[in-house]
This record gives C-alpha cells, sequence and structure tokens, in this order.
C-alpha cells in the first residue's frame, strides 16, 4: 500500500506541475507513554517517501514542555531529511517550566514563515502562556503579523496558515486573527488540538484539524500528507498499515475579502449596565502580562514577557521607569519598604529600589524563576524552577538557605504561618518548611495521580491553623498545619484553581467550573455553604485568585470580566469588562479601586463609584 501511494504522488506530480506534498504531524505529546515510538514511526515513514518536501507541525509537541521532554522531541524531528517547520501547543506553553523560553532557544523561534510555489505559510500560536486559560493570540505576536504583511510583497500571496487551536472561542480573541485573515488571501488554515481529523467552514475560509501523531487516541499513530494540486488540496491520513484521501478542497472557491463587513467584535454592553464603574487609566505595553500589580501610595509595578519591569504613576498611568531583565517575567512582585523583589525567567530573582529602578541585588539561580516571592519580616521567600526553593536576606540578597527536594517547579506565592512556609509545586506535591532552617516538616500528595492535578497555582490560604487549597482534580482540601494531615476533602463544588479568604479568616471563598461562587466557613469539619451565587460567567477555567477587601470580593473571568459581590452574602454588586482575554489575580486597594492586569499587556486602575 505504502509503495502504491508513492507512486500516486510521483504520477500526479508529473500530471500536474504545480503541486507539491507536505507531511503535517500534530499532537505529538512526548512524554506519554507511546509519543516517543509513536513519532520514531512517522518520522521513518516522511524520510521514506521522496515525494514529500517539508513537514509542518501544529503544536503540543510535549505533555508538559520540560527542558528533557522538548529536547527528545527535538533530537527524533531532527531525524527527518527534509525541512520542517514547527510551532508550540498548550501543553508546550501552559506547563512551561522556562517561562516559554526552552522551545525559542531549542528551535531559534516559536513562530514561522516560508514561501512554496506561490504559497506563503504562516505559523503563530496562541498559548496560552503559563496560566490556565483560553488560548491568546498574544499581543506581541500580532504586531509581528501585521508588520509582516505591511509590505505589499506578501498582501496578495495564496496565505496557508499554521495554528494550533482552531479558531474560535476556544482562543479568548480568535476574533483577532480571524478578522486578519479574511482581508488576506487566505486559502487554508491547519490546526491540531483536538487530536481528530475534521473540517471546520470559517466562512471566509476553510479550517482543517488534524490528527494527534499518537496511538493512544487513534488505533494507529499517524499524520496527514497533504497534496496541494494547482487549485485543489487533498487531505490523506497516513497510519502504518496505510493511506487513506478522507477530505479534498477546491481553492478557487474562497474569496478575499478587503472589506471590515462582517468584522467580529467584542460585546462591551455589559459596561453599560453599571455606569458608576469606569477606568480611571489604562497603560498598555504591547506585550503579554501574566502577572499582578504591585503598588504602594505613588506607584504601581508590573513585568511582562518582554523582561521589563515597570514603574507607573498610580495617579495617571505614565512610567516613572522601566527596568530589564534578560526574560519574560511571569513573578508577582512583592514590595517592602524602598525594596521591590520578583524573579525572572532569566533564571535570577532581582531586588530594586522601587523609588528609582535602581539594581540592588541579583541572584542567580539555575533555571527560570516563575513564582512569586513573599516578604517576611525582611526575609524573601520564592520558588524556582530549578525543583529549588530559596530564602534570603531582602536588604544583601544574601542566600539564608535553599531546599532542593522539589521535583518540579514553583510558580505560586507562598504563604507564612507561625514560623513555617507553605506552597505547592509542578510535582504533585504541597510543601511545609520550617521557615528559618529552609528543613522539610511534611509534604502531602492528594488521592489523584499525575503532574496536571498538582497544588501549583492556587496561593493556599490559612484560618486556624488549617490551609485550604484547590487544585485541578476539582476538589478543595483542608490540611491541618501543624500536622500535615487532611482534615477533610471534598470534590462537591466541582472548583479547579481559585481560592480567597475574608479578611478575619472566617470565610473561605471559591469559583466553581460553572457560574457560581461561594463562600463555605473555614472550619476543621466540611459545612454547609454560607452562600452560593449563580454569577451566569458559564465555564470557567481561569487561574486567578478570589480578593477581599472592605467587605466585598473581586474576581476576575477567562473572558475579562471583574465581578464584585458583598462577601456576607454574596450579593452582585457591580460587573465591568475590561478585556476578553485572561485577567490576572486583581490588585485591590479598596472597594472602589481595583488594579487590573491582562494578557493583552494592560494595565488598567478601575474606579467604582459610591
Amino acid at each position: 500500500m505504502k509503495k502504491i501511494f508513492i507512486i500516486f504522488l510521483f504520477l500526479i506530480s508529473v500530471a500536474y506541475p504545480q503541486q507539491f506534498n507536505l507531511a503535517w504531524l500534530s499532537d505529538i505529546h512526548i512524554g506519554y507513554p507511546t509519543a516517543e515510538q509513536d513519532l520514531i514511526n512517522s518520522v521513518n515513514d516522511i524520510n521514506a517517501n521522496d515525494e514529500i518536501e517539508f513537514t509542518v507541525i501544529s503544536g503540543d509537541i510535549t505533555a508538559t514542555g520540560t527542558l528533557n521532554e522538548l529536547s527528545k522531541a527535538k533530537s527524533l524531528l531532527d531525524k527527518l531529511n527534509k525541512p520542517y517547520y514547527i510551532i508550540p501547543g498548550n501543553h508546550d506553553t501552559k506547563w512551561s517550566e522556562s517561562g516559554c523560553t526552552d522551545f525559542i532557544k531549542l528551535w531559534g523561534n516559536d513562530r514561522f514563515v516560508f514561501e512554496k510555489d506561490g504559497f506563503l505559510f504562516i505559523g503563530l500560536h496562541q498559548g496560552p502562556r503559563m496560566r490556565m486559560a483560553d488560548g491568546h493570540f498574544a499581543p506581541e505576536d500580532l504586531r509581528w503579523f501585521d508588520d509582516f504583511f505591511e509590505s505589499d510583497l506578501y498582501a496578495d500571496k495564496k496565505l496557508i496558515f499554521i495554528t494550533h487551536y482552531p479558531l474560535d472561542e476556544s482562543i479568548s480573541n480568535w476574533y483577532e486573527m480571524l478578522n486578519r485573515l479574511k482581508r488576506l488571501n487566505t486559502k487554508l488554515v491547519l490546526f491540531g488540538h483536538g487530536h481528530s481529523n475534521k473540517v471546520y467552514d470559517f466562512i471566509s475560509f476553510t479550517g482543517i484539524m488534524g490528527r494527534s501523531n499518537l496511538s493512544g487516541t487513534n488505533k494507529s499513530s499517524g499524520y496527514n500528507i497533504i497534496s496541494v494540486i494547482d487549485d485543489s488540496v487533498f487531505f490523506y491520513e497516513r497510519t502504518s498499515s496505510e493511506t487513506n484521501l478522507w477530505h479534498k478542497l477546491k481553492l478557487e472557491s474562497l474569496q478575499k475579502d478587503s472589506s471590515s463587513n462582517g468584522d467580529i467584535a467584542v460585546d462591551f454592553s455589559i459596561n453599560d449596565l453599571y455606569p458608576d464603574v469606569k477606568p480611571l487609566w489604562k497603560f498598555n505595553t504591547g506585550f503579554t502580562i501574566g502577572s499582578s500589580a504591585s503598588v504602594n501610595d505613588e506607584s504601581i509595578f508590573i513585568g511582562d514577557a518582554s523582561g521589563y519591569f515597570y514603574s507607573l504613576s498610580y495617579n495617571d498611568g505614565t512610567a516613572n521607569w522601566k527596568f530589564r531583565t534578560d526574560g519574560p517575567i511571569y513573578s508577582t512582585s512583592a514590595l517592602m519598604d524602598s525594596f521591590i523583589v520578583f524573579g525572572s525567567a532569566d533564571s535570577s530573582v532581582y531586588c530594586l529600589s522601587n523609588v528609582t529602578g535602581s539594581l540592588i541585588w541579583k541572584y542567580k539561580t539555575n533555571a527560570a524563576v516563575l513564582g512569586s516571592p513573599l516578604i517576611w519580616e525582611n526575609t524573601v521567600y520564592i520558588g524556582g524552577s530549578d525543583h529549588s526553593f530559596y530564602a534570603f536576606e531582602l536588604k544583601s540578597g544574601k542566600l539564608i538557605w535553599k531546599f532542593s527536594e522539589l521535583i518540579g517547579f514553583v510558580e505560586t506565592q507562598p504563604v507564612f504561618y507561625k514560623g513555617k512556609i507553605l506552597f505547592g509545586a509542578w510535582d504533585e506535591y504541597f510543601y511545609c518548611l520550617d521557615a528559618r532552617l529552609g528543613k522539610l516538616i511534611w509534604k502531602w500528595k492528594s488521592d489523584r495521580e499525575g503532574i496536571f492535578y498538582s497544588p501549583a497555582v492556587c496561593k493556599p490560604v490559612i484560618s486556624g491553623g488549617i490551609v485550604f487549597i484547590v487544585q485541578p482534580d476539582r476538589k478543595i482540601t483542608a490540611i491541618d498545619i501543624e500536622s500535615g494531615n487532611e482534615l477533610w476533602r471534598t470534590g462537591k463544588y466541582q472548583v479547579r484553581e481559585t481560592i480567597g479568604i475574608s479578611n478575619d479568616s472566617s470565610r473561605i471563598f471559591i469559583r466553581t467550573m460553572n457560574d457560581s461562587i461561594l463562600a463555605i466557613p473555614a472550619s476543621k469539619e466540611l459545612k454547609d455553604p454560607l452562600w452560593i451565587t449563580n454569577c451566569g460567567f458559564g465555564y470557567d477555567i481561569s487561574s486567578a485568585q478570589i480578593i477581599e477587601k472592605d467587605g466585598m470580593i473581586f474576581y476576575p473571568t477567562k473572558n475579562g470580566v471583574i465581578y464584585s459581590l458583598d462577601s456576607s452574602k454574596g450579593k452582585i454588586l457591580w460587573k465591568y469588562k475590561v478585556t476578553n482575554s485572561f485577567v490576572n489575580t486583581l490588585t485591590v486597594i479598596d472597594k472602589n479601586r481595583v488594579i487590573a492586569t491582562d494578557f493583552d499587556g494592560n494595565i488598567t486602575l478601575l474606579i467604582a463609584k459610591e
């Protein structure tokens, strides 16, 4: 069958001179049980087919984006005897221990562009970068895309666009790319993510979802072969035993629409319902922001994916100063006196003067620092991606201790309780360390196996010697801090990674994955909710935390709607939509002033008039 198919490709290449063939791999997932052998099989099969001229790979190269997984994938893909072009997927970016930098270091870029026989191929991913959220085309990537097409040289080229997610509401700003593509001579969009072959109608052009290379999802590992013949495209599913034509389409019927007619726009009409809530100012850095703002009386502080760390005027949002690191910043900074501390994916912990932005000290670790610091009694506590947790003297940066028994990286902020430091990591464990010595007191692991269910994202909350955590296994857990014993654990409310606590520590706030926010007593026994509010925000997987201030709680959804509720009764007080993308945990100054940061690179100061 294989020889017959190769002969067929050769014959049509002779009959149709404007013809080429490419292999299309997707969702390789190195790290899953069969993934390595599955990829070896496909690489060998592609190499044996002389009619295939190049390969495109549409994301999810690994299971969790570790350097080990990425390096293994590259070593196998580099055995292809023809060129290949590759982008990451959400599995390579969301759980990336490097802050999404290892992919670029290995392959040189996380996007691609090339031409072939009058066709322009562009590959661009949509993360999400480091946070549990919908996919999102980063502002820096959209700017790159726009800059590329400023030249008349490419404006009318026949475009084949390769990405990872389908161009639908699984991407928070899918409309940004759809609106752009329909103005170009877009002929086809290729994507993965769904692990199966499927045809999508994007009105102005056709979208094709490609199967996973894994044998676990399908009966046999495999990939797609695409034959472009004049005005037609043929899609063949290739496995070890057979090659089947499963779809064909004609390109001549797909028309370019250079107008803005029919552009998709975001609905912000919800803001008309609460006219007393308005932005005082907005500042845009131009790059993804994956951390929350810190604030003092005069300034607001934030870092972004460009590696810059900013101080903004609290009054009007203008920049006071900015400091550049050598890697993306996903760490929320911590303030004390004139010091401000944060981590960078360049593997360093930084301490700056929050007045001038000058460097006070810098500590180089062995991997990215994606965790957020806690400053307690002039000591800085922070976790890194080198499987270590650190304590530093605030003023000098001197290392006090280093705990190196982690198996995964840290992205959360720790909490302090009576001489103990508590935090989770991407290794399935929740840790309790001696804050003075850095020694392990206890660690806890849930009954749900798997790295993806680690209690690594939520900022733990504490009441009466009990620490409460939530994690992706949909459960909330109460643990006795002194002993490390589990007091209770329930999946009744289908939570994920969002939790909060009242200022008096009497109530725990949790967000369910569908519509609701609720409050339960902070108790050593599981008790019935004090209130449950159906907020109507739909399915929500955001990892932003709930903050209480002045008798009100604040929470931003994965699609940018900020909710304010009465914390005692759960009554919705107001809503405001700042964006359609992920909003980080809010920085609440008081009940009338909230600072929001988001994936679009915005820092927004909201004012709610009484």
